[in-house]
């Protein structure tokens, strides 16, 4: 993946994410929900209609992760263990659920409720950005679409990509160094905690 990848979350509940009603190895919802604001800080994000067609068109090789790890693979459109198709409401995602222990473990933690939260990863091909009564907004517009996560934490707070991508001034460029420090110390908490199992 590229250094231009983005994140975006969606909790369960607003996504309308479930077990298939006849199936609990069956998880399917919306990935993505369009026309919706998303507050990322300094200025809102819409998804808009149509932003996943092309993506879906090419057939891009899509995978279904946990918390974006590439490491825990849990479905793909290559084998059609993932489906995606995006209607009037969203990117809808329809995972076969594998059986292995990241799949086991995920369909008890979804039906606990321990995990309630979906996220995107992609890279933006066209967007336009507006400003009204002082407040920016990114319209996203065309994205090639890498993976769909089920995450533990949304990636809201994670958005130092996002921001790249706007307008630069110094308000933006003190986010980001803001947001870096702390992502940074994140990151090395996490690696600590590794470490230490």
């Amino acid at each position: 993946m590229t250094s231009n990848n983005e994140k975006r979350a969606i909790t369960f509940d607003d996504g309308e994410v479930r077990f298939h009603e006849t199936e609990k190895r069956t998880l399917e919802g919306y990935a993505s929900v369009f026309n919706v604001a998303t507050d990322l800080g300094s200025f809102q994000e819409i998804i808009e209609p149509g932003a996943f067609s092309r993506a879906l068109k090419e057939n891009q090789d899509v995978r279904a992760l946990i918390d974006h790890d590439a490491g825990r693979v849990i479905g793909r459109t290559k084998n059609d263990t993932l489906e995606l198709r995006e209607d009037s409401r969203g990117l809808f995602s329809r995972i076969s659920l594998p059986d292995t222990q990241d799949g086991n473990d995920l369909a008890t933690l979804i039906d606990r409720g321990d995990l309630d939260a979906m996220s995107f990863g992609f890279t933006v091909q066209s967007e336009r950005w507006e400003e009204r009564d002082g407040q920016k907004t990114r319209y996203i517009e065309d994205v090639d679409l890498w993976d769909v996560s089920v995450v533990a934490y949304p990636a809201y707070t994670e958005t130092s990509v996002a921001l790249r991508s706007m307008p630069a001034d110094q308000e933006v460029d003190d986010i980001r160094r803001r947001r870096f420090r702390i992502l940074l110390h994140n990151l090395r908490q996490n690696s600590w905690k590794m470490s230490q199992l």
